[in-house]
C-alpha cells in the first residue's frame, strides 16, 4: 500500500512538473500615441487560447511551459505577431501601429476572435468613434448619444434629441459614466446636443442588458463612456468649426512616454453671430442663448505597475433675457461638473486593481429681475440639483486562461437639492420657508466571474450586494388626503436612519457555441435603483428633480431576461444576431396629476407621486458590415411597453409614451477614395402615443372637454433620411483637414413633435370649431464643418 502511494505521489510530482505553467501579461498601446488600446485581442494560433485588454489596456495569459506563436491585433491596427518560449512569467507591452485605411486583409486578422460569436457578453453595443464620426451629424455636430439611438433596442425621446428610451427603461434608468463619474443631465439645448465632445472621447460600450456585477445603480442599461488618455508620444491639435459651434482639442506629452494631457472646449456662437444683426426695437434683442463644455485628462505612469490618472468634465448651458426697457431680466444657467481620480497598480501579473475617488455636481438655476435695480428691484430665485462624492475600487484576478474574476466595492454620498425658492426685494429677503436639502448613502459589493468550460461553453455569473440609507437632517412633512394641507411633521435628526433598503442583485450570462461561426446566448440581470428622476416630462428637460428613495418611494426594480442567436459570415465579414427580451419594472414614479415643482416649498417632493409598475418585450435584429470600403448596419426593433399606475388612467393599464410597434435603422458608408467619403442614415419608427379629447360639451355655455384613456392616440409615424459626403484634403506629415458636408431631413419630412387645438367661433351660437394643428420641428438642414488635426 505504501508503495503505491509513494508511486502515486512520484506521478502527480511529475505531471505537476511537466505541466507548470507561467504567465504572460502587459499592456497593448498605440504606437503613434501611447493610448491604451480597450479589447485588443491576443490569440494563441494553433490553440482555443487568448486573451483581451482590459478598459486600461492590460491583458494576462496563463500557459504551460512551452514555445507559442502569439498573435496581438485590434481592429483598425496591424497585426503583429511573436514567438514565445515560456519557461518564466513574462512582461511584454506591445504597440501597435493603425492602418491609414482599413483594408479586408488588415480587419479581417484583427477580428478572428469572433467576439459578437464567441464572448459571453450579450446585448452590448460598442462603436468606434471614428465611424461615429463619418455618419451625418445634425447640424454638423458628431454626437455619440444620437449614434446609440440608431441600435435596436434604443429609442429617441425625440426629434432631434439625445436623450433615449433602452428595452421599454426611462431616461433616468439609464447610468451614464464619463471616465467612471456619473453625468445627470447629458444634453445640451434641452436635449439636442449632447455633452460629450467626440474628439475627446476614446470609445464606448453600451449595455442594454447582462451587464456585469461591477455595475449598478439603474435598471435599463450603462452607457460607460472613457476619455482619451492624450498622447504620450507627439503634441497633436484637432478641431472643427462647424454650422452652429467650434472645438479644439490639444493633447501631448508632459514628458515622454512618462506623463501626458489632453484639454478639449467646444462653444457655440449663434448668438455672438446673430446679435449685430438684430433690431434695437426687436423683443429679442436683450435674448442669448449658448453652451459651452471641456474636458481635462492628466496621466502620470509611476512604473509599470503604477498609473495615476485625472480626468475632468464641466459643461453649462446659459440662456438670457433683458427686456428693452431694463425692467426685465431672466437668466438661466443648468450644468453638469464631474471628476475622477484613479489609481492603477498591478500587483502580479494576474492581480490588477483600479482604485478611484469621484465627484459629478448637476446644478439648475432660474434667476429672474423686475425692476431697475436698487431697492426697486426684485427678484424670484429658483434652483435645484445634485452632488455625488463616490469611491470605488475594482479588483481584477485572472488565474488562468478559464477564469477572469473580478470583485470590489462602490460607495456614493448622495447630497439632494429639491427645488428652493428665494426671493429678493433690495436687501430684503422674503422667507417662503425652507425646502430642505435631503441626504444619502449608497453602498455595494459584487462579484463576477467569466468561466469557460470548455470550447462551446461560456457562463458569466455575478452578484451585486446594494444598499440604501436616507438619512438626516430631514423632516417629513404628512398632508392631508387631498395633498393640500400640512397636518403633521416627523423631524429626523442628523445622521438619523428615515429609510434603508438592502437588495442582492444576481447575474447570470450564458454562451453555447453551435459552430465556429454561431452561438446562443442567455442572460437574466435584476437591479435596484434608489435614486429617481421626478419629470413633468415625457424627455429629460433641466428642470427634472432627482429624489432618493425614501419612507414613501421604495427602490425601483428591474428584471430581464434575453436570449439571442448570433451568427457571423463571410470570415466574419457581416455580424448578425437576433435577440428576444423582456424585462419587468416595479416602483416606478411619476408627479400626480396637477402638481407643480414650486408645491414642494414647506413639503416633500414625493408627497406628490404616484407609482406603479411597468413592462416591455420585443425582438432585435441586428446586421453588420464590419469592414471593407463599404460598411453599416441594418437594426430591427419589434417592441411593446406598458405601464399600470392605480392613480393613472382608472388603474388600467396603458401604453408607455414611448412605446413603439417598429423601430428601423440603416446607416452606410462608403469610402469612393481616398479622398471622398459618402455617408447616408434612415430611421423609421410607429408614431408616439399621446393623450388627446375624444368629445367637447357646452355646458352653461362652458367648454368642457372629454379625454379618452392615457396614451390611446397615436401620432403620424416618424421617419427621416440623412447624407453627408466628406472630402479628405492631401495629408501631409504634420497637417491633415477635411470638409463635411451634411443634410439632415433630406426629402423635408414634417415628422409630428406634438398636437394642439385651435379652437374658432362661438358655442353660444352655435359657431364653434376647432382642428387639430401638428407642430413640426426640423425642415431639411444643410451643414458645413471644417475639421483639421496637425
Amino acid at each position: 500500500m505504501k508503495q503505491i502511494i509513494g508511486t502515486l505521489v512520484l506521478i502527480i510530482a511529475g505531471i505537476t512538473g511537466y505541466a507548470q505553467k507561467h504567465t504572460i501579461s502587459g499592456y497593448i498601446r498605440d504606437m503613434d500615441t501611447g493610448e491604451e488600446l480597450i479589447g485588443a485581442n491576443m490569440i494563441v494560433k494553433n490553440a482555443s487560447l487568448g486573451a483581451t485588454s482590459n478598459a486600461y489596456g492590460f491583458y494576462s495569459l496563463t500557459l504551460p511551459d512551452g514555445t507559442y506563436t502569439i498573435t496581438y491585433s485590434f481592429i483598425g491596427y496591424k497585426e503583429k505577431t511573436k514567438t514565445l518560449n515560456i519557461t518564466e512569467d513574462k512582461r511584454i507591452n506591445i504597440e501597435l501601429k493603425p492602418t491609414a485605411y482599413q483594408t479586408e486583409e488588415v480587419v479581417i486578422e484583427s477580428e478572428r476572435s469572433d467576439a459578437n460569436v464567441n464572448s459571453s457578453r450579450m446585448s452590448v453595443e460598442k462603436i468606434p468613434v471614428e465611424e461615429v464620426k463619418k455618419l451625418p451629424a445634425f447640424m454638423g455636430e458628431v454626437d455619440v448619444m444620437k449614434t446609440i439611438q440608431l441600435l435596436p433596442g434604443v429609442q429617441a425621446a425625440g426629434e432631434g434629441n439625445t436623450g433615449f428610451y433602452v428595452r421599454g427603461g426611462g431616461p433616468d434608468q439609464n447610468l451614464i459614466i464619463l471616465d467612471e463619474a456619473t453625468i445627470y443631465n447629458a444634453s445640451h439645448l434641452f436635449g439636442f446636443f449632447s455633452v460629450f465632445n467626440a474628439d475627446a472621447i476614446k470609445g464606448f460600450e453600451l449595455y442594454k442588458g447582462g451587464m456585469p456585477a461591477r455595475y449598478g445603480g439603474r435598471i435599463s442599461s450603462v452607457m460607460d463612456i472613457k476619455m482619451k488618455n492624450g498622447n504620450m508620444k507627439q503634441y497633436d491639435f484637432e478641431g472643427g468649426i462647424g454650422t452652429i459651434a467650434a472645438r479644439l482639442t490639444a493633447q501631448g506629452p508632459i514628458q515622454k512616454d512618462k506623463a501626458s494631457f489632453l484639454i478639449s472646449g467646444r462653444r457655440t456662437y449663434i448668438d455672438v453671430l446673430v446679435k449685430p444683426f438684430i433690431n434695437k426695437d426687436s423683443p429679442f434683442k436683450g435674448s442669448g442663448y449658448y453652451f459651452y463644455d471641456g474636458n481635462l485628462k492628466l496621466n502620470y505612469k509611476f512604473s509599470d505597475s503604477d498609473r495615476l490618472y485625472l480626468s475632468a468634465y464641466y459643461g453649462e448651458d446659459v440662456f438670457n433675457f433683458s427686456s428693452t426697457e431694463g425692467d426685465f431680466n431672466i437668466k438661466i444657467p443648468w450644468g453638469n461638473g464631474v471628476g475622477s481620480l484613479r489609481w492603477n497598480h498591478l500587483f502580479s501579473n494576474k492581480f490588477f486593481v483600479n482604485t478611484t475617488a469621484l465627484f459629478s455636481d448637476y446644478k439648475f438655476k432660474t434667476d429672474v429681475a423686475f425692476g431697475t435695480g436698487g431697492d426697486n428691484e426684485f427678484r424670484l430665485i429658483q434652483s435645484s440639483g445634485i452632488r455625488d462624492y463616490q469611491f470605488k475600487q475594482d479588483y481584477t484576478y485572472m488565474p488562468g486562461p478559464l477564469h477572469t474574476l473580478r470583485f470590489g466595492l462602490d460607495y456614493t454620498n448622495h447630497t439632494f437639492t429639491p427645488n428652493t425658492l428665494n426671493i429678493e426685494q433690495g436687501e430684503q429677503v422674503i422667507d417662503l420657508g425652507k425646502s430642505e436639502k435631503q441626504f444619502a448613502h449608497e453602498g455595494a459589493v459584487y462579484i463576477g466571474d467569466n468561466y469557460i468550460v470548455n470550447e462551446a461553453l461560456t457562463i458569466y455569473a455575478g452578484i451585486r450586494a446594494s444598499t440604501f440609507l436616507q438619512t438626516g437632517p430631514f423632516t417629513r412633512y404628512v398632508k392631508d388626503e387631498y395633498l393640500l394641507d400640512n397636518v403633521d411633521s416627523i423631524h429626523y435628526d442628523k445622521s438619523e436612519i428615515v429609510a434603508d433598503y438592502y437588495a442582492l442583485e444576481p447575474r447570470l450570462n450564458i454562451k453555447y457555441s453551435l459552430s465556429r461561426t454561431s452561438s446562443l446566448k442567455a442572460s437574466y440581470i435584476r437591479n435596484k435603483q434608489y435614486i429617481h428622476l421626478a419629470s413633468l416630462s415625457a424627455s429629460t428637460l433641466p428642470t427634472d428633480l432627482w429624489v432618493p428613495s425614501s419612507d414613501v418611494v421604495k427602490p425601483q426594480i428591474g428584471s430581464q431576461y434575453a436570449i439571442g442567436y448570433f451568427r457571423n459570415f463571410l470570415d466574419n465579414m457581416f455580424e448578425t444576431s437576433l435577440q428576444l427580451y423582456y424585462k419587468d419594472m416595479d416602483n416606478l414614479i411619476e408627479y400626480a396629476d396637477g402638481a407643480l415643482p414650486m408645491d414642494q416649498l414647506n413639503d416633500n417632493p414625493d408627497n406628490y407621486f404616484v407609482f406603479g409598475t411597468g413592462q416591455s418585450y420585443g425582438v432585435e435584429l441586428f446586421i453588420k458590415k464590419a469592414y471593407g470600403s463599404l460598411n453599416g448596419w441594418l437594426g430591427y426593433t419589434w417592441s411593446k411597453t406598458t405601464r399600470e399606475f392605480d392613480a393613472i388612467n382608472e388603474g388600467k393599464p396603458f401604453p408607455a409614451k414611448y412605446d413603439r410597434r417598429h423601430d428601423l435603422s440603416f446607416t452606410l458608408s462608403y469610402e469612393i477614395n481616398e479622398k471622398l467619403t459618402a455617408s447616408t442614415v434612415f430611421v423609421y419608427a410607429t408614431g408616439n402615443t399621446t393623450t388627446l379629447p375624444v368629445a367637447r360639451y357646452v355646458i352653461n355655455g362652458e367648454i368642457i372637454e372629454e379625454y379618452g384613456d392615457r396614451n390611446s392616440y397615436r401620432m403620424d409615424p416618424y421617419h427621416r433620411l440623412d447624407l453627408s459626403l466628406t472630402y479628405q484634403h492631401k495629408k501631409t506629415k504634420n497637417w491633415e483637414s477635411s470638409w463635411n458636408f451634411s443634410v439632415y431631413n433630406v426629402y423635408n419630412r414634417k415628422n409630428p413633435y406634438f398636437i394642439y387645438f385651435d379652437y374658432d367661433g362661438n358655442a353660444s351660437d352655435g359657431t364653434f370649431q376647432t382642428s387639430a394643428k401638428q407642430v413640426s420641428l426640423f425642415p431639411i438642414l444643410p451643414a458645413i464643418t471644417w475639421n483639421f488635426k496637425f
